[in-house]
């Protein structure tokens, strides 16, 4: 990988440019190690805001940023595009697709991954959102079908390309849902005056009982009702059996005709093959208080890839979520400091800071540790701290640009078919 050894310093190498990743290698000092991150990708991704490219309301390039002028100080540091294979843990090795490196610290910041609860079918015909190219190819989707309706004389067809269902009422599949209803009846109509834009139907199912389960009952209730309110049909209590392309079936003898399922219904661990089962739990990696993995003195796992049991008020792990990645990153960086010198390390203790979801125009919802929003004041708030999280200031003018003559003109002005999206062939 033609990266230079150094006797003086440890080489710490950091698996993942996300939200977690991305904090430890800003911040580990260079004069204490070599640094080495290695990422698939060479730009980081604002993964909150993938549904608005999407759905048309931002281009990628105003949710993405290149790794290489993220990190500014360029002292033993290195990045390498490549995909990770395998850890030897006994030799601590990585073996890549640019070859292999030696580390003497592994921080594993892989995140998630869609997690289809091993249906083929579902893997195979929907539409998962976790990256910049799935969200482009979503996007392609959704233009394409419409002008695939315009032209089709058959009706059954017709209304299949015009249906989209949702699986999974999280965050993500709320904001889809509420971005794809006002696509249809803002700027669909306008587009596509010679089709009948009323045969377009947005369907949300969810598992459980009520959307939004990682937020109180009253948000959750009132995402509801904004929704229905915008014409999304949302089916609660559901669970999706299969799906063969162009049918989705659900328990209790429902189905639905459809050429577009978007799964937004989990994500698991992006894994790398050398761990045992025994330093696993749900497909995430089990980490102590100091956030290093259980079974191996040298090597840590931080944001959505780590379960840390060990905390009784999350049994099951930390919240997957951006918030946690990046406590986690600015935790392990100011602990790598204590571990080079052999001090008591400090243990994570996880800030919860509220979680917010937005449903449309002046719509969305915010609960907080002592208070909750909603409508138009969570959906300012909503936009504040998304738009301050963006990496750089280029980002941040872009998109708010976007939302500025968005609001006034309720128009999406980035309905490209840039990349045409090619359907998987049914059987």
């Amino acid at each position: 990988m033609n990266i230079p050894t150094k006797n003086n310093l440890k080489r710490v190498v950091i698996i993942g440019s996300g939200f977690a990743g991305l904090q430890v290698a800003k911040k580990l000092k260079r004069n204490k190690f070599q640094i080495v991150l290695i990422d698939k990708n060479n730009y980081h991704t604002f993964q909150p805001l993938l549904y608005q490219v999407a759905t048309a309301g931002l281009e990628p390039d105003s949710i993405a940023h290149s790794i290489r002028t993220i990190i500014k100080k360029t002292e033993n540091f290195f990045f390498r595009l490549a995909n990770v294979h395998y850890i030897n843990t006994k030799e601590q090795k990585i073996y890549t697709s640019v070859g292999y490196l030696q580390y003497d610290y592994l921080i594993i910041a892989t995140g998630s991954i869609t997690n289809y609860f091993g249906n083929k079918n579902i893997e195979y015909f929907s539409f998962p959102m976790k990256s910049i190219p799935e969200a482009l190819n979503l996007r392609s989707l959704i233009l394409q079908d419409f002008e695939s309706a315009l032209i089709s004389k058959d009706p059954l067809e017709k209304d299949r390309l015009m249906t989209f269902v949702i699986v999974g009422g999280g965050p993500t599949g709320v904001e889809l849902a509420g971005a794809l209803a006002e696509m249809k009846k803002f700027v669909l109509p306008h587009d596509y005056p010679d089709l009948d834009i009323e045969r377009m139907n947005i369907y949300l199912l969810q598992a459980s009982p009520r959307l939004l389960d990682g937020m109180s009952e009253i948000s959750a209730k009132h995402a509801f009702k904004n929704l229905k309110e915008l014409g999304v049909k949302i089916w609660l209590n559901c669970f999706v059996k299969d799906y063969n392309g162009k049918i989705i079936f659900i328990d209790k003898n429902k189905k639905i005709e459809t050429s577009n399922v978007i799964w937004a219904a989990g994500v698991k661990g992006a894994m790398i093959k050398g761990f045992l089962k025994k330093d696993m739990e749900g497909q995430r990696l089990l980490v102590d208080k100091h956030l290093k993995t259980l079974n191996y003195h040298n090597i840590f796992a931080i944001g959505d890839i780590a379960c840390m049991v060990e905390n009784k008020m999350y049994p099951n792990g930390h919240p997957m979520m951006a918030q946690t990645a990046i406590q986690q990153g600015n935790f392990l960086s100011e602990n790598f400091d204590l571990i080079l010198e052999n001090k008591l390390k400090k243990s994570f203790k996880y800030k919860n800071f509220g979680v917010m979801a937005t449903i449309g125009r002046n719509k969305a919802v915010c609960d907080f540790s002592f208070f909750k929003l909603k409508g138009f004041l969570a959906w300012i708030i909503w936009m504040f701290v998304h738009l301050i999280s963006l990496i750089s200031f280029r980002n941040k003018a872009i998109a708010l640009m976007n939302w500025v003559i968005q609001y006034f003109q309720y128009n999406k002005s980035v309905r490209l078919i840039i990349r045409p999206f090619r359907r998987k062939k049914i059987n």
